[in-house]
């Protein structure tokens, strides 16, 4: 879950990089002729697109809940993390393929390759700008998480998909850098063409590990195991609870559903078993804020 993150942070600074990195690397593949560069120039022209259609999830989350959709549209978030993950980090992988492979059987010399580097610099220095921030709304939530653990258990796509993207983009980078400083270097413009041939591999493989991801929250996961196992301490210590019986969670984008079945402690009367329910669940809300829908099914046994 995103917890205290700031998506909108993330995804607002990796747009704006992106942006300056894919106008100045469009430049330089123009006049250096370099697959490894005109392949980093998709890769952020499609990074620009990841971030307008994360954007665009964000917003129709928020939309309230209605007859037609009673949990609310959270949920649409997850949709367009899959798409960008699926399309435009797959059309930019394969499109970097085959232009690696184009450059292959019909290699060209490099213009200004000393151009080419220096933009590649340039954007090494924004895309570390855009992890660094990246790196800081993660870090606020993956707490004593290694990175491939909060990768494999957040719940929040939005944030998910900037990491894999600024992560690639820097990687990209690095490859495009070292092809182009290895054909300048011996004059062999192969080395340019399997250097754009990794940059659309590394594309394609964070393509189909965000696909992985974000396909099982679309599906329907409930939240992280932290915040579950949390949710269920809470729930155990109350003084009204005498056992929980059964805890499903589901995750709705930045919000959760949690339904309940526990056997309660004794009650003098109906209503005062129902106090006790709605006590528990106020306090549930107040303590975990990303809750907004609970069901609470008072039994003896699951």
């Amino acid at each position: 879950m995103s917890g205290n993150a700031n998506s909108l942070r993330a995804i607002l600074l990796a747009l704006g990089a992106n942006f300056a990195i894919f106008a100045t690397k469009l430049f330089a593949a123009i006049i250096t002729g370099s697959g490894a560069m005109l392949a980093e120039a998709v890769h952020s022209l499609a990074d620009c697109g990841n971030q307008g259609l994360l954007l665009l999830g964000m917003r129709q989350a928020k939309r309230p809940a209605s007859d037609e959709y009673p949990l609310g549209w959270g949920r649409a978030l997850y949709f367009w993390s899959f798409l960008v993950a699926m399309l435009l980090f797959s059309v930019g992988g394969m499109f970097s393929v085959y232009e690696g492979i184009h450059k292959l059987t019909a290699p060209e010399p490099l213009k200004w390759p000393w151009l080419a580097l220096g933009v590649l610099a340039f954007g090494i220095v924004a895309e570390s700008i855009s992890m660094r921030g990246c790196m800081l709304e993660v870090n606020k939530v993956r707490g004593e998480q290694n990175l491939w653990q909060w990768f494999r258990e957040t719940r929040s796509s939005e944030l998910l998909v900037i990491f894999g993207e600024d992560l690639a983009a820097l990687l990209g980078l690095c490859v495009a850098a070292l092809a182009i400083g290895g054909t300048m270097l011996t004059g062999n413009p192969i080395f340019d063409a399997l250097g754009t041939m990794v940059i659309g591999a590394l594309l394609l493989i964070v393509a189909v590990l965000l696909a992985i991801e974000v396909k099982a929250l679309l599906i329907g996961q409930g939240v992280d195991p932290r915040r579950r196992a949390e949710l269920l301490s809470f729930l155990n210590d109350r003084p009204e609870v005498a056992e929980v019986l059964n805890l499903i969670t589901l995750q709705m984008g930045p919000d959760v559903m949690v339904a309940v079945k526990a056997r309660m402690m004794p009650a003098t009367s109906d209503r005062n078993l129902i106090d006790a329910i709605n006590i528990v669940e106020r306090a549930m809300k107040d303590q975990f804020d990303d809750v907004r829908w609970s069901f609470f099914e008072p039994d003896i046994a699951d």
